[in-house]
């Protein structure tokens, strides 16, 4: 069964930083491009970091230069670094593990809430 629990989260003022955390099992985790996404509400959800298995690294543009993503192989986890935090930055924020076998084959977390605000 492939487990997917963030962790993290929480209210942080404009301006403040924050560290989300994703441990993963049931899945060979190496094999797999692990990222974060988010989604506001009302709105759709977005990708906002991804590392591929590989170890290269996609950003949104509204986090790149603020938000970094990390990955530990051998502790199945991904973190995501968030700094210089915005207002608009408020949403629930997903971890995916994702992978092209021929198909698309995802599985994403319960999401952690992160807020920003004063």
């Amino acid at each position: 069964q492939v487990q997917l629990v963030e962790s993290g989260g929480g209210l942080v003022q404009p301006g403040g930083s924050l560290r989300l955390s994703c441990a993963a099992s049931g899945i060979i985790f190496n094999y797999y491009n692990m990222g974060w996404y988010r989604q506001a509400p009302g709105k759709q959800r977005e990708l906002v970091a991804v590392m591929r298995s590989g170890g290269s690294t996609i950003y949104a543009a509204s986090v790149k230069g603020r938000f970094t993503i990390s990955r530990d192989n051998a502790e199945n986890t991904v973190a995501l670094q968030m700094s210089s935090l915005k207002p608009e930055d408020t949403a629930v924020y997903y971890c995916n593990a994702e992978r092209l076998i021929g198909f698309r084959e995802a599985y994403w977390g319960q999401g952690t809430q992160v807020t920003v605000s004063s």
